[in-house]
């Protein structure tokens, strides 16, 4: 899997609002250009996330849902963009008292991105979910979520 970590100058709690609330999700993570629903019960285990992927007028809707949580430690989820396929996606926070650590895996699990050499993957995925920690950065410490 592609990893990234980066510590937020926010503690885990600021951050784990953010990720708590789907309908955020389109503002730090990349390639989600919005939110069309979220189940009432997310982020818990079997929970669904309904977004889009790309940029208007070339709309991908699919959804992503939670495989296992660890409420303001941990997400997995399986991110669905057919016809590119889905991605198993791991979000963990360390608490470091007034920050936290946040560590995020990726990688291709089914479909076309799976067949794609694991360099090539980890080259593409890399630097977008360094942009998608510093969104994620960014909205803990301007309060979203609260």
């Amino acid at each position: 899997m592609s990893t990234i970590s980066r510590v937020f100058g926010s503690p885990a709690d600021d951050v784990w609002k953010v990720i708590a609330n789907g309908w955020l999700y389109s503002g730090w993570v990349v390639g989600a250009s919005r939110i069309r629903a979220v189940d009432a019960h997310w982020p818990e285990t079997g929970s669904t996330l309904h977004h889009s992927v790309g940029a208007w007028p070339l709309l991908i809707n699919d959804t992503s849902h939670v495989t296992a949580v660890e409420p303001s430690r941990s997400l997995e989820l399986v991110a669905r963009g057919w016809p590119l396929g889905e991605a198993k996606v791991v979000i963990t926070l360390e608490d470091l008292g007034t920050q936290c650590r946040v560590t995020m895996a990726e990688d291709a699990i089914r479909g076309p991105g799976k067949l794609v050499p694991k360099a090539v993957r980890d080259a593409l995925i890399g630097p977008r979910n360094e942009e998608t920690l510093k969104r994620l950065e960014l909205m803990a410490a301007g309060g979203a979520g609260r």
